[in-house]
């Protein structure tokens, strides 16, 4: 029996993606999103609407950065724009570390609060401090949640496979990233590849802490705008690659139906198929 080849491609047949994703919701996210936005990124911004500040007054009067904005100022410079909002529960704690009824609830109320403040349905999240238990990943799926980074860095272009423990690409301090830039830029993907996700996170208020915009100016302006990049943010990704995962074959690899509301991509046999919402295709 013949041993097929079959491989995800990104939209429009593209073999790379990246994505973004940024914790806590404090005033430098304005200076991030400008960037972001010039270079054409997109990122997921994990918001704890529990945590905003009332009147705009300092949330932390010691220091100059870090600090939160106002519910009106992120609804400003969040909704109607190319990015995600997505929790991280409604007063950052540690969610392993406090009973299940009050983790639940954390997740529930930012959820109930941000959907209503967006006008939209949230189904991504970041884990406070990165930190999770079995448990707490458990009343994650419970409460809606479809996919939720941690903190972890594997160094590596890997689609997850576990959506609710989700790593990191690595984070933007890592020493590794303008090298994993120039091998992500440069590397050629043919047919017989699998598919490349890069994925970068972080705070921006180390940006502002660290003295090092240029950290991410630079990564911008170099990995933004390139035709082979697919720019997505987290729960985009997630669902299209669930709507590839989702494709129905016959058993003899000769059809294929796609159940879903997306239209996908994937090499077969060598060549690039786009298969619409609700077709059947006959491969070769």
């Amino acid at each position: 029996m013949k041993n097929h080849s079959l491989f995800m491609r990104f939209p429009e047949g593209k073999a790379k993606a990246l994505t973004l994703s940024y914790d806590d919701g404090t005033t430098e996210d304005i200076r991030l999103v400008e960037i972001l936005n010039r270079h054409g990124l997109k990122c997921t911004f994990n918001i704890n609407s529990g945590q905003y500040s009332k009147t705009g007054e300092s949330s932390r009067p010691e220091r100059t950065w870090g600090q939160r904005m106002t519910r009106e100022q992120v609804t400003q410079l969040y909704k109607n724009s190319p990015h995600e909002v997505a929790l991280h529960a409604y007063t950052h704690p540690y969610l392993e570390r406090i009973p299940v009824a009050q983790a639940t609830y954390e997740i529930i109320k930012n959820r109930e609060t941000m959907e209503e403040q967006f006008d939209t349905i949230v189904r991504g999240m970041a884990y406070p401090y990165g930190t999770f238990s079995d448990e707490v990943v458990e009343l994650a799926k419970n409460c809606g949640v479809a996919y939720s980074r941690t903190t972890k860095s594997t160094l590596t272009f890997d689609i997850p496979t576990d959506w609710l423990r989700m790593p990191a690409t690595c984070h933007h301090k890592n020493e590794n990233l303008p090298a994993l830039m120039d091998e992500f830029l440069t590397k050629e993907l043919g047919e017989q590849k699998h598919p490349y996700l890069f994925y970068l996170w972080g705070h921006s208020f180390e940006f502002e802490r660290d003295n090092n915009w240029e950290i991410i100016e630079n990564f911008a302006e170099k990995m933004g705008r390139q035709d082979d990049i697919w720019y997505a943010t987290n729960i985009e990704i997630y669902e299209y690659v669930e709507a590839y995962r989702a494709l129905i074959f016959s058993a003899d690899m000769s059809r294929v139906q796609n159940p879903t509301a997306k239209t996908v991509w994937f090499y077969f046999e060598k060549k690039l198929y786009e298969i619409k919402s609700g077709e059947t295709l006959q491969l070769q």
